[in-house]
């Protein structure tokens, strides 16, 4: 399946036949696009152990634990509704928390992203001597990092670079896990179009669900777009995020957008035996 160009395998384990330790050799496998199917992600579906009607192991391409993915979510919130693992509204528990998923139509999914746990404004940092101003935020606990960049001259980079700076970013010291880096730029009113470099994938994707939803909330923050209907332009398709602020704080960040079923099938690969 893909969301906005954001890719994924996902295996319904829920009865248990896979070990959890084979989880990460099986991303690193799977997710290779020249010797196997090729996506950004792994999702593995599993027995729900708290209150949640099911429950995602989310790995990057690399064999990395992700604590979650919000374009994955939307993905496996439809897997879970046409496969009967829950309703039109389903609970899925996550390393990050408990992410709601909402069926909008046939093919558009909503899931409400963890609330940040982390919002740190106008960060200086320093890359190559040079100082680099961003905003750093955190969505759950333990939560998924980002550090967003804003930047209005985004389209006159070359891309190489970009994609030089985002690795520096990715692994700047003075983020504890490192982070995703997302390069945004405001085009038009409430519209932002936004590059990621996604930690794990190590290099920028077509979409990132997270990215998204941490750039809104921190150019809300900044005060550069509303708090309703704030749209997306990543690579791969258009993604929206609604969210609400309460005294410095950010909640009920919702994040909606197309998703796609690509195939099904039987892995046949005999590397895997």
């Amino acid at each position: 399946m893909h969301g906005a160009g954001n890719d994924f395998i996902i295996i319904n384990n829920i009865a248990g036949d896979i070990p959890e330790k084979d989880y990460p050799r099986l991303a690193q496998k799977l997710c290779a696009y020249h010797t196997s199917i090729g996506a950004d992600g792994l999702m593995v579906i599993v027995k729900a152990e708290g209150s949640g009607d099911y429950g995602m192991r989310f790995y990057n391409s690399d064999g990395s634990l992700g604590e979650m993915c919000g374009n994955g979510a939307r993905c496996i919130s439809r897997y879970g509704y046409e496969n009967g693992l829950a309703g039109e509204v389903q609970k899925v528990e996550t390393t990050a928390g408990l992410v709601t998923g909402e069926r909008l139509s046939p093919r558009i999914y909503r899931v409400r992203l963890n609330d940040p746990s982390v919002i740190e404004l106008n960060k200086k940092v320093i890359i190559d001597e040079k100082e680099i101003t961003l905003s750093y935020i955190v969505l759950g606990d333990p939560g998924i990092p980002h550090a967003v960049v804003n930047m209005p001259e985004l389209d006159e980079w070359d891309r190489d670079e970009l994609r030089e700076l985002g690795r520096k970013l990715r692994f700047y010291s003075g983020f504890p896990k490192g982070a995703n880096v997302n390069f945004v730029k405001l085009v038009s009113e409430n519209t932002l179009k936004i590059m990621t470099y996604e930690r794990g994938v190590e290099d920028f994707t077509l979409a990132c669900g997270t990215g998204s939803g941490s750039s809104a909330a921190v150019f809300h923050m900044l005060g550069l777009v509303s708090d309703k209907n704030i749209k997306l332009l990543n690579s791969g398709g258009e993604l929206s995020v609604d969210l609400t602020e309460d005294k410095g704080k950010i909640y009920d960040l919702y994040l909606s957008g197309p998703t796609n079923i690509v195939c099904e099938g039987e892995i046949l690969d005999e590397d895997l035996i």
